[in-house]
């Protein structure tokens, strides 16, 4: 788990950022926030570093925790880490932290994983919750639910990361994704997650759709109809912290305001 604050990155390339939105831009935030950010499948927190640079030097505070055996913590992978596992991750971040008062950002699979979160949590702790071209799961449902069937397993029964050209990725970039892309523990996506309504509940709720990949395109449907949610696309790939880092930091700087 990374904690970034006020930190300067290296700029990680020379790639122009994508720009433009369908849906009106909120103003920067009035005051310092805190984010916590949550990687998808096979990623880690290193994929936030160039939107972390971007938010820590507008003065705001960052959280970008790698799930376990993954990224960096790839040396702790088991066939036992599921889906519970990567949820009580990020929510011994907030608690360990003392965090209060955040958005909570989860990108692709992590959908599955912030939706638990705000069940374990106290009301309030988590102030607006943003949805990152990701599943946004119901009750009862597993990520291979959504998929249509169990994805692909190498000989360690570990689901292979897929490739980054397959999401669109900007193809600068693609080799720099693929080399740190990790397997993920099948049971994170068999296993099936239990909801009560806590993040419905929630008055403020964003998704945030790629348009230059043509996946999860219900969930956005689903949500751009819903008018208690906060609907808006960024033309990107799929990993559009990657692909447009300026774009999504100031989307999630109007998340942070009410």
């Amino acid at each position: 788990m990374r904690k970034i604050t006020r930190s300067k990155f290296l700029s990680l390339s020379g790639l122009a950022l994508a720009g433009g939105v369908t849906s009106a831009m909120a103003a920067p935030a009035a005051k310092p926030a805190t984010f916590v950010l949550v990687h998808g499948a096979w990623h880690g927190g290193w994929c936030w570093k160039r939107v972390t640079s971007i938010l820590t030097q507008r003065g705001h505070t960052v959280f970008t925790p790698t799930l376990t055996g993954l990224g960096e913590r790839s040396h702790l992978i088991n066939p036992q880490i599921d889906l519970d596992t990567h949820i009580q991750d990020v929510v011994n971040v907030i608690r360990w932290e003392r965090l209060t008062d955040i958005i909570l950002c989860g990108h692709s699979y992590a959908g599955m994983v912030i939706s638990g979160v705000v069940e374990r949590l106290n009301t309030g702790i988590v102030s607006s919750i943003v949805f990152l071209d990701a599943f946004v799961p119901d009750n009862g449902k597993s990520l291979v639910d959504y998929l249509g069937g169990t994805p692909a397993t190498d000989q360690a029964g570990y689901v292979k990361p897929s490739p980054a050209e397959q999401f669109q990725v900007n193809p600068a970039d693609r080799p720099w994704v693929d080399a740190e892309c990790t397997p993920q523990p099948l049971k994170t996506m068999t296993q099936k997650l239990q909801l009560t309504g806590a993040r419905d509940r929630m008055r403020r709720k964003t998704f945030i759709k790629a348009t230059g990949w043509n996946g999860l395109t219900e969930f956005g449907e689903k949500t751009k109809a819903d008018p208690t949610w906060r609907y808006l696309e960024v033309p990107a790939g799929h990993d559009v912290m990657i692909d447009a880092p300026q774009r999504l930091a100031e989307l999630l700087e109007g998340a942070a305001t009410p």
